[in-house]
């Protein structure tokens, strides 16, 4: 079957394409450097034509609270208004587990009301939220320094390899449509500052990391409850010491 992917050329979308391509279905990496840009409307209906499904796992370029609004609305507009004419039989997106309880962050906002697009159209539908994926954990962990320690919120995660992400949409992608949001998650719960302490001593950092109840996540206030799957979930394999251990972090 043909399948576009959106966002084809970033972190998730190329490990992605490889997948479907191996398995034998013609795939199309879409992408304004390919020449198909969701907001302004290149090129989409041209990679549109002939597809029974599209995975979007686009991320806005900002995050400033307005901006990756009107990234996310503009994009869900076109894009599902494109694949209705396209005839495109099943819609899938990558969005992010406790998107639902993160409501005070502008960007879990724009990502809620991408969601609230796709279940108002009239497109069969399976969004995919995921946790943290491990090739962020860096980014995590930089965003609590100060000073000579780094302080990071205790709270719950269960994050996951980005190869297991792609490993999963493949799956959904292939698989009828849910008309539901499931979730996807790492295979063991960690919280966020002993992430960090794993992470940054596999990298030879010695700064302490405190677990502060008082500090947050990129300005946003999380507990064990905000991060993590509250129900069933499907789970990606890779345990992120496995990783750590392979020295994909160094990369």
């Amino acid at each position: 079957m043909k399948i576009v992917v959106i966002g084809g050329t970033g972190l998730i979308g190329t490990k992605l394409v490889k997948n479907l391509r191996e398995q034998g279905h013609e795939v199309l990496a879409a992408s304004p450097s390919k020449g198909v840009n969701t907001i302004t409307g290149e090129g989409l209906a041209e990679a549109l034509a002939g597809a029974q499904v599209v995975v979007d796992v686009a991320n806005a370029p900002v995050w400033e609270d307005d901006a990756v609004l009107a990234f996310f609305e503009t994009s869900g507009r076109n894009l599902l208004a494109a694949e209705k004419v396209a005839g495109v039989r099943h819609h899938v997106a990558l969005s992010v587990v406790g998107t639902d309880r993160l409501l005070a962050s502008g960007y879990f906002r724009a990502k809620m009301a991408q969601e609230n697009l796709i279940k108002g159209a009239a497109i069969p539908y399976t969004i995919v939220r995921a946790t943290q994926f491990f090739e962020f954990v860096g980014a995590i962990a930089q965003s609590g320094i100060d000073g000579d320690v780094v302080r990071l919120p205790p709270a719950m995660m269960q994050p996951i390899l980005s190869d297991d992400v792609a490993a999963a949409l493949a799956e959904v992608a292939v698989a009828e449509p849910r008309n539901d949001t499931v979730d996807l998650a790492g295979p063991e719960p960690i919280r966020m500052d002993e992430l960090a302490r794993i992470y940054l001593r596999a990298q030879g950092d010695g700064r302490q990391v405190v677990a502060d109840v008082n500090a947050r996540y990129f300005g946003t206030e999380v507990d064990d409850q905000s991060l993590s799957p509250l129900g069933p979930a499907m789970l990606g394999p890779t345990r992120f010491e496995q990783w750590l251990g392979q020295g994909v972090a160094q990369a």
